[in-house]
């Protein structure tokens, strides 16, 4: 109850409304549609990661062959590998011939039938952008992929993810947009424009970061938003200025958010779910932006994300005070109220932990727990109560915060309802260290955190950081999918107050 009393009305509505259509009701679809199409100039600024060789394929770090036919249902890696699998990215990667890729598709085609996980929505949206890139790349018209093509665009229509909403839906539109213009068909060109309009407009925040505050998924949606206007700006027939004024505006946020949640080497922090060599790189997406003249505001700083960065001669400084994400949709995020990560001379010191799977059990429920977190973990407890996979229950929120150039302090309420514990933590930042201050309205059973890089020794830590009865433990972190790296925690128990020094 704690979960579904966020959710919108219209999520639950639709939520239901799918079940009985596809459980109860069980709607078949035509998966051959009668289609007009009209190819257009396609180059691809940014390639897509190599992930496929003939008939093997490379996702989240884990490899397949398909020495017959390719097992588009193939699940013994987890959902999202098979996701990737009908993602079709591959048909985008730099040495991706014509006569392997229209392989590929004719196979998907001839088994569509029985293809599950790769039917559904999420999918068919990223599916369709790949497909489309591809045949325009190749100056490919083929009458059996464009009809197959269509109809899973219609079965996209009609099963838009109202009931997910977030990044989802987003891409239900850009898809539609695309589909739209390829198959002249303004019923979808303009659903995808109402989806993108309405979208960006809600999940864009002032400071300009994706509202789910995943920086991979920030980047994510950026690669599309530059993608969609190249496609306008270099098909002036199309003839939508003041869309592309539209998307040029949200762009023109995202790129600077990017630049500057990002540290001055380009890495950019793995807060919320977010990973390694699955978005495009930063300077690549920055490259892209100045490619199509996307202005980058200089005056614009971190601040409705919750996101707040420090920088000093010889030290960034990253702070998580904001609230975890929307409220009704916060799968991507972590119970990590407080947290922070740090670079010091341009190299990784303090980390976020990082994520390396979607599947539920014990390791997604560690990476996204306050435990995996360099924050403060009261009573063994998360600070807010993540579940499942992708479920966020009784979440925290930040109560109070003051701050100026030089220092943070901020409360949050998410050990109020069951401890009745305020968290207070302040930040001072000095040009040579970081003072890291928490305090407990009450005395309580609590762990002080700092991960670090697998790269930071023994030695370096005990020489940057200044603190009573602290231990350094093994620990696991992540920044690929399904590739977890030894490295170092510090941990300090305290009961009410405590105070640390980072030497930097």
């Amino acid at each position: 109850m704690n979960t579904v009393k966020y959710l919108k009305v219209k999520q639950i509505y639709f939520r239901l409304l799918y079940f009985i259509r596809h459980k109860v009701l069980r709607k078949n679809y035509p998966l051959q549609k009668n289609s007009i199409v009209q190819n257009f100039p396609w180059e691809n600024f940014i390639d897509s990661y190599q992930s496929c060789r003939e008939s093997e394929f490379y996702f989240l770090n884990l490899r397949k062959r398909f020495e017959n036919a390719i097992d588009w249902n193939f699940a013994e890696y987890g959902k999202l590998w098979t996701y990737n699998l009908s993602y079709f990215e591959y048909l985008n990667q730099r040495d991706m011939t014509k006569e392997e890729g229209l392989r590929f598709i004719g196979e998907f085609i001839k088994n569509i039938n029985n293809i599950k996980d790769g039917m559904e929505p999420y999918p068919i949206s990223l599916r369709g952008i790949n497909w489309i890139k591809f045949l325009n790349r190749f100056g490919i018209s083929d009458k059996n992929i464009n009809d197959s093509l269509y109809a899973q665009y219609y079965i996209l229509l009609d099963n838009l993810e109202y009931h997910l909403l977030g990044n989802h839906l987003l891409e239900n539109g850009f898809s539609l947009f695309w589909g739209g213009i390829f198959f002249k068909d303004d019923r979808l060109l303009r659903k995808g424009k109402e989806i993108i309009y309405q979208e960006l407009q809600e999940q864009i925040l002032d400071d300009g970061a994706h509202f789910e505050l995943s920086p991979m998924y920030h980047k994510i949606i950026l690669f599309r938003l530059l993608d969609s206007i190249n496609l306008l700006e270099n098909n002036k027939k199309l003839n939508d200025d003041e869309f592309v004024e539209f998307l040029r505006e949200k762009a023109s946020l995202m790129i600077t958010w990017l630049k500057n949640i990002s540290f001055k080497n380009y890495d950019f922090p793995l807060l919320n779910d977010s990973a390694l060599n699955i978005a495009p790189k930063t300077h690549d997406l920055l490259d892209y932006a100045k490619s199509l003249q996307i202005d980058f505001l200089p005056t614009l700083q971190l601040k409705s994300s919750g996101y707040r960065k420090i920088s000093k001669s010889r030290y960034e400084c990253i702070v998580d005070v904001g609230k975890i994400g929307p409220d009704y949709i916060p799968g991507h995020a972590h119970a990590d109220t407080f947290n922070f990560v740090v670079h010091i001379e341009n190299t990784p010191f303090i980390i976020d932990t990082g994520i390396s799977t979607y599947e539920a059990g014990k390791t997604r429920d560690y990476e996204r727990s306050t435990k995996a977190h360099n924050t403060v973990e009261i009573n063994d407890a998360n600070s807010s109560e993540v579940w499942g996979s992708f479920r966020v229950a009784n979440r925290a929120k930040v109560v109070k915060l003051q701050e100026d150039d030089d220092f943070i302090q901020a409360t949050h309420d998410g050990y109020c309802k069951k401890f009745g514990i305020l968290h207070t933590r302040k930040w001072y930042f000095w040009d040579s260290k970081i003072v890291v201050e928490d305090q407990l309205n009450k005395k309580a059973n609590a762990v002080f955190r700092l991960y670090f890089h697998p790269d930071v020794s023994i030695d370096e830590i005990k020489k940057r950081i200044k603190a009573e009865n602290f231990e350094i433990k093994e620990c696991l972190v992540a920044f690929e999918y399904n590739k977890r790296v030894k490295s170092k925690v510090l941990e300090i128990p305290f009961e009410k107050e405590l105070k640390v020094e980072i030497i930097v």
